[in-house]
């Protein structure tokens, strides 16, 4: 399994960059490198977050990458300068759509997915998850919920105001900064997480010789009875003792006090 996940590695690091940009999005690059630079994961897709327009293809239900038009897309903030310019070009059904942070990642074994899954998860991306395939691949993916898709024409024909632009333009700029928010807060967690290592299992420490459990455990070994078995005997021996006394004293009930003096002393040595 080690060297398949190497082979895995190996593969998908020397493969072309097919992704419409081209490369790493800047906010992630040094998270990516990280990340990648661990024997542990590499990487197979990621995206920083990114607001776009895309207008759907004729004859299409769904609005995909693969069958669509791409009027604007930017990954830092944007402006409604930036959505009306988009919208003028647009002759179909165009669509604003502000995308959040997201890392595939695979890893080489489950408890390394789980580390990076709960760090995600605390670090406010709490739509991330983990599978592992039928060929062993187990796969971590950080994202999050606070995603916007809002539809602004049809046809060529626009359906808001320009005041709608603007206020859209705030609510996905808004978004923007909370995903890069979220994103410095992951990777200071994960670069702790991973300098640290994996939590261990906490040894607790034998307590001192000096301790009454320890000693008792020591008397125990070297074939002598605990002091606590010893003391229950002693309190047995006194109470018959004290028994004995008393038949004594009902049979002789003015007997001189000197003669019981012995025993009393004998039972007084048990406490000293």
């Amino acid at each position: 399994m080690e060297k398949t996940f190497s082979q895995w590695k190996k593969q998908c690091l020397n493969k072309l960059d097919v992704s419409k940009k081209g490369s790493v999005d800047e906010d992630i690059s040094n998270m990516v490198s990280m990340l990648n630079s661990r024997e542990e994961y590499f990487t197979t897709s990621s995206c920083s977050g990114r607001v776009i327009l895309i207008e759907r293809t004729a004859g299409s239900a769904d609005i995909h990458k693969q069958n669509c038009v791409w009027l604007f897309v930017s990954h830092q903030k944007c402006t409604s300068e930036d959505l009306m310019c988009g919208l003028a070009r647009s002759t179909g059904d165009a669509v604003f759509k502000f995308e959040p942070f997201v890392l595939h990642l695979q890893c080489r074994r489950l408890d390394d997915a789980q580390l990076v899954h709960s760090v995600a998860v605390n670090s406010g991306f709490r739509n991330s998850g983990l599978t592992v395939s039928k060929t062993g691949k187990v796969i971590t993916a950080v994202r999050s919920t606070h995603g916007l898709e809002v539809p602004l024409s049809h046809e060529g024909k626009l359906l808001v105001e320009q005041e709608y632009i603007n206020f859209l333009t705030q609510i996905a700029n808004q978004k923007m900064e909370e995903n890069l928010r979220r994103i410095h807060r992951f990777y200071q967690n994960l670069q702790s997480a991973l300098t640290k290592g994996k939590p261990q299992k906490l040894e607790i420490p034998n307590p001192p010789i000096s301790l009454k459990p320890q000693d008792n455990q020591l008397e125990t070994e070297r074939g002598e009875e605990p002091k606590e078995e010893e003391e229950q005997k002693n309190t047995s021996v006194y109470q018959r003792r004290r028994k004995r006394e008393h038949h004594q004293r009902a049979d002789c009930c003015h007997g001189d006090r000197a003669s019981l003096m012995p025993e009393l002393d004998d039972c007084l040595d048990l406490f000293t």
